[in-house]
């Protein structure tokens, strides 16, 4: 098992890592393009042209790209973040040229018909009415947009309505231009691959990339608050976060361990005390979102609407006890945990395939499992104690959505 890396002339950083006795491949195309890098006037761009990457290419109708992969019993799918779009595959090894031929003529050729961009312009408003109409999804866009307000961190990935409606085709094809350059891409394969078939395959398909430096973005600038909307639910969804680490922090892997020891499991603190004890939730639960230059912790809860006055101090209850009350068994069941999810996640090679891509995004580099358990394993009580401290010195950040009155954290 391992991991070869080649840049191309014009940028272009291929990764693969083989996987002797696998008979599948998973491969695909991560671009550093997402919803920070997009203006106001065009929220939702980013993701709008990756539902358009499967509308037809100028040798390919939408109807082919789906019936060429699928004949092969492949999958093609695509996905937009803060951050980054990805374009993925996953076949048998020898479908690998398929995929990737398929992968790059999407990237490079597609045409944006006029009534491809409005038929899709259609799902995509049904898509944001689909996540409107589900409140522990559209939570976490207020919860995000009042962590980050008025700055592009803080604006939903699918856009707005409004916005999506007023975006033309030729702000697709020039916003595709500008963004999408080799030097913001990584392809990645891995699996059933061989790495000098994966380059020679790039550079045949990817040669008309084009490579001039483009990427800027708006530091994030946290800032917190609370945000309530009244619905007519059964239940009240809850987020409370505070300002978190970016990726290449030191305390990275010490908010991984105090996240999964708060909020990790049904072991968890906020697990044991709210579910368990008192019975106030069905879901409860922690997580960390780590950015280039940011972090968001976070805790989500829903509860029913008599239930809400009691679970507030609970949970507050929790965070302020916990760094008191650490014990060595819950430290070291959170890091099993986490060293767990690593390592099994090396038996997927699609887990395998985007976590190289999103290292090399991130840190330019592979980061072999190993440097991770090492990392884990170096967190002490001390550093989840101080982490935990400077954490609730940040300012909270409070989403509510939900029957009866404002709710507020403080």
């Amino acid at each position: 098992m391992t991991v070869h890396l080649t840049t191309l002339p014009n940028g272009l950083r291929v990764i693969t890592e083989e996987l002797p006795g696998i008979e599948t491949a998973t491969l695909g195309l991560w671009v550093e393009v997402g919803t920070r890098h997009e203006s106001p006037e065009v929220n939702g761009i980013s993701h709008f042209l990756e539902h358009m990457a499967f509308k037809g290419t100028t040798s390919r109708s939408a109807k082919q790209i789906a019936e060429e992969i699928e004949n092969v019993g492949g999958h093609l799918n695509a996905y937009t973040s803060r951050e980054n779009t990805a374009y993925h595959a996953r076949v048998l090894q020898d479908d690998v040229p398929l995929a990737l031929g398929i992968i790059a003529d999407i990237i490079q050729n597609s045409t944006f018909e006029p009534e491809e961009v409005e038929r899709e312009r259609a799902v995509i408003l049904q898509e944001i009415g689909q996540s409107n109409d589900t409140p522990d999804d559209i939570i976490f866009d207020y919860f995000q947009e009042t962590a980050f307000p008025n700055h592009p961190m803080g604006r939903p990935v699918l856009g707005r309505p409004d916005i999506i409606q007023s975006i033309k085709r030729d702000d697709l094809m020039t916003y595709m231009k500008q963004e999408y350059t080799a030097s913001r891409m990584v392809f990645a394969a891995t699996g059933g691959v061989k790495h000098e078939q994966i380059v020679d395959l790039c550079e045949k398909h990817f040669v008309s990339l084009s490579n001039h430096k483009t990427g800027t973005f708006d530091a994030s600038h946290y800032k917190g608050g609370q945000f309530f909307e009244k619905r007519d639910l059964e239940q009240v969804h809850i987020l409370l976060g505070y300002e978190s680490c970016p990726y290449g922090s030191p305390d990275y892997y010490v908010m991984s361990v105090l996240t999964a020891l708060l909020g990790g499991g049904m072991s968890s603190r906020l697990f044991q005390e709210v579910r368990e004890k008192r019975g106030l939730v069905y879901t409860i639960y922690a997580f960390n979102s780590a950015f280039r230059d940011a972090g968001l912790f976070g805790i989500y809860a829903g509860t029913g609407p008599s239930q809400i006055q009691e679970l507030l101090p609970v949970v507050r209850d929790v965070l302020s006890d916990f760094p008191k009350t650490l014990e060595a068994s819950e430290i070291n069941r959170s890091k099993a945990q986490l060293k767990a999810g690593t390592l099994m996640a090396l038996e997927s090679t699609s887990a395998r395939c985007e976590k190289l891509a999103q290292q090399m995004m991130i840190f330019n580099r592979p980061i072999p499992a190993n440097e991770t358990i090492e990392k884990i394993n170096a967190v002490t009580k001390e550093d989840i104690v101080r982490a935990a401290s400077l954490l609730m010195t940040t300012h909270p950040t409070f989403a509510a959505l939900g029957p009866g009155e404002e709710i507020q954290w403080v």
